[in-house]
Formats: C-alpha cells, structure tokens, sequence
C-alpha cells in the first residue's frame, strides 16, 4: 500500500453532536444522584466524559467517506433535570414487537430506582393517546412482571400525529422529558415534536428509542425484537420444512416479515439450513422460463422430493398484478398497503403445477407466523438490550441531551441525532458477503434474465 493510501486511513473524525440544555434558570447541573446509590461505585472511570465517543465507521476502506464519531451513552458525572421535578411520558407507536414491555418497565424501573423519579406516565394508544385520553401513572410495583409478556400495555396504534395537540397535551400535562418508542414513522414525528419544542424554548428533552421488528432501521446495529423474529421465524420454516417433507411433490411456503428489508428472511435462512430459496424485496425475481423460480423448484423437486420456500412480505412486490386503487392504497402510517405475496406465491405455484403436471400429486403448505411473531414476550438477548437501550436514554435525558435516539453502533451504545436516525435505512446489501452465504446455503439462481 502506497504512503499516501495509509494517509487516506487516517483522515478526521467528525462529531455528530446532539443538542444539550445549557445552564438556565430552570435546569442547573446537580451532582448524579447515582454517587450516593450504594450498589455502583462511582469512582474513577464510572462516568462518561464528553471525550467519549462511538465511531460509526470502524473499516479499513482506502478512500473511506468522511469519519462520523457520536457521543457515547451512559451516566454523566452531572445531570441537569432535577428528579423531584421530572414529570416524564412513555409512548408506544405503530405495530407491535417483541420487548415493547421490556423498554417500558426498564424506562420506568430505572427513573424510579435509579433517578428516583416520581412522576412517571403512560401515553396510552400511540400519539393519538396524547390528546384522547388521559396518561395513566406508572410505577415499578405496576409493571413488575409485564417484561414476560408479550404487546404493550400501554397499547399502540397507527397514524394519529396531530403536532400542535400533542404539544398542547405536553404543556398542559407539564411534561419535561418524553420517551419515544417507534419506527422509522413515529421517528419523523418525534423529530416535528422536538422542532417545535426548540422553536418554542420549551425545557422538554426528547428521545427516541427505535422499535422496528424488521430491523430497517438505518445507521444502528439492530432494533429491538429482530433477535426474537429471527428465532420463532426459524420455527416457522422447520413446520414448513416437516409438511413438505411429509408430502409428496410438498412445498413449504413461509412468508415472513419485512416490507422494505429481508433481514428476517435472510437470518431465518441462516440459522434453519432447510431453505432451498429465499426471496427478499432487495432482489427482483421472475416465476416463468429458464432461470425463473419454476425451473428452480422443479428441479428440487425432482431431486429432493419436497422444497422450502421463504418470501419476506415485501417481496414480489413489483410483479403482483393489481389495480390502479390498489396501487395507490396506503395504511394510517402513509405506508403503502402491499398485497399478500404468500398467498399469491401459493395460487401461481398451484396453477403452474396443474399447467405442467396435471396427473402427479402436488401440496403447498403455506405458513404465515407474522402476528404470533409480533406479539410474543422478547427472547433473552433482546430483554438484555431493551433494558440496556432504555437505561441509556435515560441517562442522556438526565444529563440534558434531547432530540436523540439511543442504540448501539459496532457493539457500543451511543447518542445519534434523532432525524439522522429518521431518514436513515437499512437495506440487504446484495454485493456483500452475507446474501453469497445465503446463496451458498440455498444454491439457488440470481433470478437476472439473460
């Protein structure tokens, strides 16, 4: 490597700072009450200094783009929100997600016994509950074993962002820390929330905590509830791989979740090994001809006597035929509604049969696990980092940050500023060596026409 290519690894580091509650008369610095919690040692090394920072790039590219660095989370030395005067919120929005419970008890858990916060509310049904219901009290003794169940008790719900009612809920209710759990949607609107709130010098501090089972959210390693739709998606794929297998001629046919990202399909495939295709939205793919989808299966069936057939939701989405209304069709959330792709898949592999085999027996055993998945309790290793993810926020909310989402970057939890969080994405890279290991495992074609 040439001097000045070494050169090239070594270029600056750019922070990427998020807004901070200077010293008013409202908020002053106070010594962190946890100094005087017996079960940590506060001593040298315990707080995070502002010399602490999580770099989001960590390669070894030669021309890499310009070095991002964010603040690290955890508790700072000083905290500016006097707890005897936090009145704080909690709101969950959008569809639910495996360890939505555990981010909530963990949030109230560790403002109470941590901070020793008093004042503590649910937002009951999504941003709407801001403005058409009355925020229920919250308390550890309330929500002691809820981490075991699965949903929210706080409830959810699509749409229902009305900026200037929820900033009057804000005020009339005097809340002065906000506690955001959403996607990629509910992040946009936080972003409107804090916007208004420094256009009003409003004291409330803001943060965002990203919930989206599909893992599309951008710039952060992964989102809470991935880890437990990856396992029960396996689940699904070895009953699929049993009633193929028990057929003759059977394919399984899973649909799993993902409308904008494969991750689900593409880590299920991984850990199940019985997949002899996956299909995701980042891949086009054709059904007729040489090379299409049929010829594949066929050839399976042929050689293995059944096949296994994983399809994320998005997937397909460009070649099911549908309506001009229905192309134009959109949920509360502004999300395009997609039409079913399993049961499409399962109607044309029907016809194809009966097209090119009408005498030979033929199963397709479709398995659809999306609302058992969203709706169980949070396996092991995602409790471990909702609890993480929901002490870091609150430790960035007492020292004075707002306007951030918490969330690890390369393994180390960090503060990244809310709206690059909103517009970030998080496709399947394609050309990487993670969708080649898929290929190898399933061995099945690149699905481009020659």
């Amino acid at each position: 490597m040439m001097e000045s290519e070494i050169s090239k690894l070594f270029k600056p580091i750019y922070l990427k700072d998020i807004p901070h509650y200077a010293e008013t008369e409202e908020l002053q610095s106070q010594t962190n009450p946890l100094d005087q919690n017996p079960f940590f040692d506060t001593r040298q090394g315990f707080y995070i200094t502002h010399s602490d920072v999580v770099l989001r790039q960590i390669g070894n590219e030669v021309s890499p783009p310009p070095r991002m660095a964010y603040r690290r989370a955890g508790p700072r030395k000083h905290i500016f929100f006097d707890p005897s005067h936090v009145r704080a919120a909690i709101v969950t929005c959008g569809g639910l997600c495996p360890g939505i419970n555990t981010v909530v008890r963990e949030l109230v858990v560790g403002l109470w016994q941590l901070y020793g916060v008093r004042h503590i509310f649910g937002i009951t049904g999504g941003y709407r509950g801001f403005y058409s219901s009355e925020p229920l009290p919250l308390n550890p003794h309330l929500l002691h074993r809820s981490h075991n169940l699965g949903g929210t008790l706080l409830q959810t719900s699509r749409g229902g962002f009305d900026l200037l009612r929820i900033l009057h809920s804000i005020l009339s209710h005097s809340f002065n820390q906000v506690y955001i759990i959403g996607g990629d949607g509910t992040m946009r609107g936080a972003v409107k929330i804090c916007d208004e709130i420094r256009r009003r010098k409003m004291n409330v501090a803001v943060v965002g905590i990203p919930k989206t089972v599909d893992n599309d959210v951008g710039i952060i390693d992964r989102s809470f509830g991935f880890e437990t739709a990856v396992e029960k998606g396996e689940e699904a794929i070895s009953a699929a791989h049993v009633e193929a297998e028990s057929a003759v001629n059977g394919i399984g046919l899973v649909k799993l979740m993902g409308r904008s990202t494969g991750h689900i399909a593409l880590h299920a495939t991984l850990s199940s090994r019985d997949v002899d295709c996956c299909l995701i939205p980042e891949i086009d793919f054709y059904l007729e001809g040489k090379g299409g989808l049929f010829e594949f299966l066929a050839q399976r069936l042929k050689q293995n006597g059944h096949a296994v057939l994983v399809v994320a939701e998005g997937a397909g989405h460009n070649i099911i035929p549908r309506t001009h209304s229905q192309k134009e069709q959109r949920d509360e959330s502004g999300n395009l509604v997609f039409l079913d792709v399993g049961l499409w898949l399962k109607s044309e592999l029907n016809n194809w049969w009966a097209r090119e085999h009408p005498h030979d027996l033929f199963t397709v055993k479709y398995i659809d696990p999306t609302y058992m998945i969203r709706a169980v309790p949070a396996n092991a290793t995602d409790n471990l980092y909702c609890t993480l993810l929901a002490h870091s926020a609150i430790h960035g909310v007492m020292a004075g940050y707002t306007a951030f989402v918490t969330a690890p970057i390369n393994g180390n939890y960090a503060y990244i500023p809310l709206e690059d969080v909103a517009l970030a994405n998080n496709p399947v890279d394609t050309n990487d060596h993670k969708w080649s290991w898929v290929r190898s495992v399933t061995n099945q074609p690149d699905f481009v026409r020659r």
